[in-house]
């Protein structure tokens, strides 16, 4: 029987630029996870502040923004993609993960490719990639829905961190909600805007991290296919 329900896997302090907004944090202090959640009006707030202050960060860079139609609206533009996509990891829970009975399974679930859009804590430029994640179910544990994968993924990448505390992120949800896994592995491959456009100017280049626990640390065998499995999808 399938057991769908919202985890707790914050990490990092509320307001920290790759942890949950501080508007969200308030929620649920005094609400469950169930019910935690921004009204629309609360993110209507959360847009219009913003756009001011980024109107004021526009002022302040010499930019006659207000007398350009094209930029006209350029600071509430920035601050609706921020809260609603950029940054909606923050302004949003979890959401809800389904899991099932492992059923004897005890083999590697592997999913890669998963498309991965970020952003640097460090210049606020994209971070573009993909994710492979693999986990075992242990005795009595559960395996969880293909695409919650793809959801953890997507609810941590749109938060704002540098790659290595993304990676960690990825590793601990997924451990917390594969309940009873006896291992969990994640690789992520990006390109950071912030080195092509800025710095070094070095387009192309790219960043592998990695995070491994139980088996897929302490086991050469289950090291050895995840890897594998990863190379297996380079090669495509």
């Amino acid at each position: 029987m399938a057991d769908k329900k919202r985890y707790d896997v914050e990490l990092a302090q509320a307001g920290f630029a790759n942890g949950v907004s501080s508007q969200l944090a308030e929620k649920f202090k005094v609400h469950s996870m169930n019910s935690m959640h921004l009204t629309d009006q609360e993110k209507h707030t959360i847009i219009e502040n913003a756009a001011k202050a980024f109107g004021e960060f526009l002022d302040a860079l010499g930019c006659d923004w207000r007398d350009d139609p094209n930029s006209s609206d350029t600071p509430r533009r920035v601050a609706k993609a921020y809260v609603n996509d950029l940054w909606a990891g923050r302004f949003n829970p979890m959401p809800e993960i389904t899991a099932f009975p492992a059923d004897g399974y005890d083999g590697i679930v592997f999913e890669g490719n998963i498309p991965l859009t970020s952003m640097c804590s460090h210049h606020h430029q994209t971070i573009q990639g993909r994710v492979h994640i693999a986990y075992i179910p242990g005795p009595g544990g559960k395996v969880i829905g293909l695409s919650k994968l793809n959801r953890i993924v997507e609810h941590f990448g749109r938060r704002g961190a540098i790659q290595e505390q993304l990676t960690v992120a990825i590793h601990n949800a997924v451990h917390t909600v594969c309940e009873g896994n006896v291992g969990v592995a994640v690789m992520v491959e990006a390109t950071h805007n912030c080195v092509s456009c800025r710095g070094t100017k070095h387009a192309g280049a790219s960043m592998k991290t990695s995070k491994l626990s139980g088996s897929f640390m302490y086991e050469d065998s289950a090291r050895a296919e995840f890897y594998e499995f990863v190379k297996g999808y380079a090669c495509k």
